[in-house]
């Protein structure tokens, strides 16, 4: 088990990527509370998930980016390395043919920060996740 010296919560895992400290309010705040270099991303990310649903409202839940209309319909959040986007496992499997190039496990598709990201997808996964009612 490994501990975290700023917040004091254990994980399994060494140096485990998480939220340390206060969960921000909104997704303004969790955005600036990530690294300079991820921000850019984020928002591109939040843009595309807006732009896929005008109607949701946007909130932290899971001390994540989530958007939500009556139910979380998509949450997204930042690490080192990557973006995590939550659609839920039945998303993951709808779209698996065009997600063959990302890692993925059930209901998590991982962006890499190397690379552009795939904005369109990104928002054809939200809207099918708000009409089809499949959400994490």
């Amino acid at each position: 088990m490994w501990t975290c010296p700023k917040c004091g919560r254990s994980f399994k895992k060494q140096n485990q990527d998480h939220y340390c400290g206060k969960v921000p309010e909104t997704i303004d705040e969790y955005i600036a509370a990530q690294p300079e270099e991820a921000q850019r991303y984020l928002n591109q990310v939040r843009e595309a998930i807006r732009s896929a649903l005008p109607e949701a409202q946007e909130r932290i839940s899971w001390s994540m980016p989530t958007y939500w209309k009556g139910h979380n319909i998509i949450h997204f959040a930042g690490f080192k390395k990557h973006i995590g986007l939550y659609p839920g496992p039945e998303a993951v499997a709808e779209f698996a043919e065009r997600l063959k190039e990302y890692k993925t496990s059930k209901g998590t598709i991982q962006l890499p920060l190397n690379k552009p990201l795939p904005l369109e997808l990104i928002a054809e996964i939200a809207a099918w996740c708000d009409a089809t009612g499949n959400h994490p």
